[in-house]
């Protein structure tokens, strides 16, 4: 607090006696929330010393503080008329300019003080998308977990990804990159036969481009068709023997078919080129139950467990390894991860009847 006076004092030094008495009674109405009297003061403040960087600054301050947004841009931008280096007014009339849809205008003022968040949105809203890919990202890696920051890394980066994909498909519309985007727009919106015929397309001119017969192979897996997801998955398997997601994703479909030795065997390969996948660990625990290898299977699930605790993944391996227990005659264990599942389903909300 004394700093803070003794800054003020500064400042005010060759103020008149009115101006200073204004600008004193404006920051105390500030510091008690009383924001109409603060700004009150400070135009007098103003108007008294139409000099007075200081004044235009507080008055811009509070402004954006409760939201007039013309009155902070109008205050800051005199602000900087009287003092172009002011970084603070600088700060504030970026953020002002971009409340009101100025993003243009606000990007100079915010790239000036490195106001990472603020700039990134302003570039989104001005189609600089690389550019807020960047610094979203750097401003996402100063606060983890931000969730507006997410949001908006999210939104810039679909938004990056849609400008290239609607170039190529411009560009090179037969292309078999172009095929494969075509493939992945259907089988989001889950039109299996024409995911299929557009990733067929793409693998007629390019049978060994990388990640290809994957997608493929998700496509047919979405359609439950499992012997033909095996014949992909195996495909890329042997593109990318160091694809953990693709010997994952072979296993999984050997699984479905109760190929229960070969799937353990492209499992346990999963697990090893990365290790600790959780759905890795399920689908190898039971690809051992089903063999009958209650070690393996036991093992792999509470390794699941100590990695997540609330998932449905984790449900199931509940479940699983009360099968083992009540197999092996340990009633106790058996009955305590039954009711550890049981605790999932109480989390389900109940299904809609009207």
């Amino acid at each position: 607090m004394i700093t803070a006076l003794l800054f003020l004092g500064l400042a005010l030094q060759g103020v008149s006696p009115q101006g200073a008495q204004h600008m004193q009674a404006g920051v105390e109405a500030h510091k008690q929330g009383k924001f109409d009297v603060a700004i009150q003061e400070f135009r007098e403040a103003t108007e008294s010393d139409p000099n007075l960087v200081e004044a235009y600054l507080d008055l811009g301050e509070v402004c954006l503080e409760t939201r007039d947004y013309s009155c902070a841009i109008a205050a800051l931008k005199h602000a900087l008329e009287l003092s172009p280096e002011l970084d603070a007014a600088h700060l504030q009339l970026g953020y002002a300019l971009l409340a009101q849809g100025y993003a243009e205008e606000a990007i100079p003022h915010l790239d000036r003080v490195h106001a990472l968040e603020a700039l990134g949105i302003a570039q989104i809203e001005t189609g600089r998308y690389e550019a807020a890919v960047a610094n979203l990202s750097a401003a996402l890696a100063n606060h983890p977990g931000n969730p507006d920051l997410l949001y908006y890394l999210g939104r810039a980066s679909g938004l990056l990804s849609k400008r290239s994909i609607d170039a190529l498909m411009s560009a090179y519309p037969d292309s078999a990159r172009a095929h494969q985007a075509m493939g992945e727009n259907y089988f989001v919106l889950r039109q299996f036969p024409q995911a299929e015929k557009e990733y067929a397309e793409a693998l007629k001119q390019r049978p060994d481009l990388p990640g290809l017969h994957l997608e493929l192979g998700l496509v047919y897996a979405g359609a439950a068709q499992w012997d033909k997801a095996e014949e992909a998955f195996r495909f890329e398997a042997k593109l990318q023997p160091g694809s953990a997601e693709a010997a994952y994703r072979l296993g999984a479909a050997l699984l479905q078919q109760g190929k229960g030795r070969e799937a353990r065997a492209e499992l346990e390969r999963a697990d090893h080129l990365q290790p600790d996948m959780p759905e890795t660990l399920y689908s190898l625990g039971k690809a051992a139950s089903l063999e009958g290898n209650s070690t393996l299977a036991e093992k792999s699930w509470a390794r699941l467990l100590a990695i997540e605790k609330d998932t449905s993944l984790a449900a199931q391996a509940h479940f699983g390894l009360a099968a083992i227990y009540r197999k092996q005659g340990k009633a106790e264990k058996a009955q305590h991860e039954m009711q550890e599942f049981h605790k999932f389903e109480s989390k389900i909300p109940p299904l809609r009847t009207e």
